[in-house]
């Protein structure tokens, strides 16, 4: 069977081919800072995708699907596409959340505590780690109960006046974690190489 034509399968030869790396550099201990961070960046970049997908491509192309009176219109992407995009969206925020606190635990115990109490030496990722926990706050109680009532996968249907609300409140929320992912990325690389100035 060829992997190329499964996502898990692909999936799985990624990992597969990055445990065949680790084996043949590896050093004498196992290496759990390594492998949070590994792991947090693969979450990372799943959530942050998704989250400028979601701004910069899926939003846009539902106001032209909107607007285009003789198109498809938006139901296949609403349908199809922004379930599955928002299940991989709100799971990947918090794998990231998870993986980013155990990488700061895996440096020494309490990292993650003197991350978060700002202090000294550990100011920059304390603030990425707080502008994640806010992000991850807004996928899970803002973004996502508003997209289920947007795409009617709530338990009630929604009312015409609770969607346009739900949408404002979800587009808010994933606009803000636009602008808050930005600076996120900056803590996160700084820590670890300094700050750009």
């Amino acid at each position: 069977m060829n992997p190329l034509k499964s996502i898990p399968q692909t999936i799985v030869l990624g990992f597969a081919l990055s445990l065949i790396l680790a084996f043949v550099f590896k050093s004498n201990n196992f290496n759990l800072l390594e492998l949070s961070v590994w792991l947090h960046v693969i979450f990372g970049i799943v959530w942050i995708g998704l989250l400028y997908y979601f701004n910069f491509i899926q939003v846009p192309a539902m106001a032209d699907a909107l607007a285009d009176k003789n198109g498809p219109g938006p139901a296949a992407i609403g349908k199809y596409v922004a379930p599955k995009a928002l299940l991989w969206f709100r799971w990947a925020a918090l794998a990231t959340w998870i993986t980013g606190i155990t990488s700061l635990e895996a440096m020494a115990p309490g990292t993650s505590l003197k991350a978060f109490m700002l202090q000294p030496g550990f100011e920059v990722i304390g603030i990425g780690a707080y502008l994640g926990s806010i992000m991850l706050f807004n996928v899970w109680v803002l973004i996502w109960p508003n997209q289920k009532k947007i795409l009617g996968l709530g338990k009630t249907k929604a009312t015409p006046d609770q969607i346009n609300g739900a949408k404002v409140v979800a587009l808010y929320a994933s606009r803000i974690n636009t602008i808050l992912s930005i600076p996120l990325l900056l803590t996160m690389t700084a820590y670890g190489h300094g700050m750009v100035f």
